[in-house]
């Protein structure tokens, strides 16, 4: 079986890559390079190496977004997974840890408050349309006249949305299954059952259905699934198989994989990739 990650794990989050990168801080902004007086500053880089942030804030919103790889962001009791085509806004002074894999295309652009004609007072997806990553790339130029930028800073407020999957992994944060979700996270591809579950925590399988439905708005299955979802998008994005994949997170064959991803995401693994490449081509 081929794992792609190993290390401790961030609470709430999946184990860290071999050869992570840990950074206290984030990386200086845009803003804070010469670019305070717009009201949207935007670049990018690529981390050589998997990259994590520990729990920040920033002053500004954030947009980021990724090609050729996944961010992950641990918002509160939820785990946000960026993948190629959708954006994850972070309004001003929320705090967020993230992750980001080895040789992903990371951009961010940050948007001043006072000056942005709207509020996502929530952590959204945003769906990344071409027009969008071109006026944002355009944007990140310094050499831009006022007039200029401010005519394609009116396009960006007119044409960002909210994508119509808010796909986001609802942490239990419940002391009677917090261990469950923590194993999981640890390694997706355990496969003990409620019963099994239940007995080592020495609850009955009632409590644990009502405490994950409680916590969560999902079964225990239900949740398992869409964590496992989570993971084989990054796994995906990172390049692995679809029999790869299936393997690392404990699926007897492909097929079942295939069937759950579909449940979740409403198509296959293919089709949702060659989705998500048109939406940024």
């Amino acid at each position: 079986m081929v794992r792609s990650s190993c290390g401790e794990a961030m609470p709430g989050m999946w184990r860290r890559e071999a050869g992570t990168v840990v950074r206290t801080a984030p990386a200086p902004e845009p803003s804070e390079q010469g670019a305070g007086d717009f009201a949207i500053s935007a670049g990018f880089r690529i981390p050589r190496v998997p990259t994590e942030w520990e729990p920040h804030s920033h002053p500004l919103h954030e947009l980021v977004w990724v090609r050729g790889g996944t961010l992950t962001s641990h918002v509160g009791d939820r785990i946000f997974t960026v993948f190629e085509g959708n954006g994850l806004w972070m309004p001003a002074g929320v705090v967020h840890g993230g992750r980001a894999t080895a040789g992903a295309e990371f951009h961010d652009a940050l948007f001043a408050p006072d000056r942005t004609p709207f509020a996502f007072e929530e952590p959204k997806a945003i769906e990344m349309t071409p027009l969008l990553e071109s006026l944002l790339a355009h944007l990140s130029r310094t050499d831009l006249e006022a007039a200029a930028r401010a005519r394609a800073e009116s396009v960006v407020f007119d044409v960002i949305q909210p994508s119509a999957r808010q796909f986001a992994l609802q942490l239990p944060g419940d002391p009677r299954i917090d261990a469950i979700a923590e194993a999981l996270l640890d390694d997706p591809a355990d496969g003990r059952s409620l019963e099994e579950w239940a007995r080592l925590l020495g609850a009955s399988e009632r409590t644990v259905t009502r405490a994950f439905r409680q916590a969560t708005g999902l079964s225990f299955a239900q949740w398992r699934q869409m964590l496992r979802v989570h993971r084989a998008l990054m796994l995906l994005s990172e390049g692995f198989d679809v029999t790869t994949v299936s393997e690392t997170l404990g699926y007897a064959q492909p097929s079942s994989f295939i069937a759950a991803f579909r449940r979740v995401m409403g198509t296959t693994p293919g089709a949702f990739f060659e989705a998500a490449a048109g939406i940024s081509s």
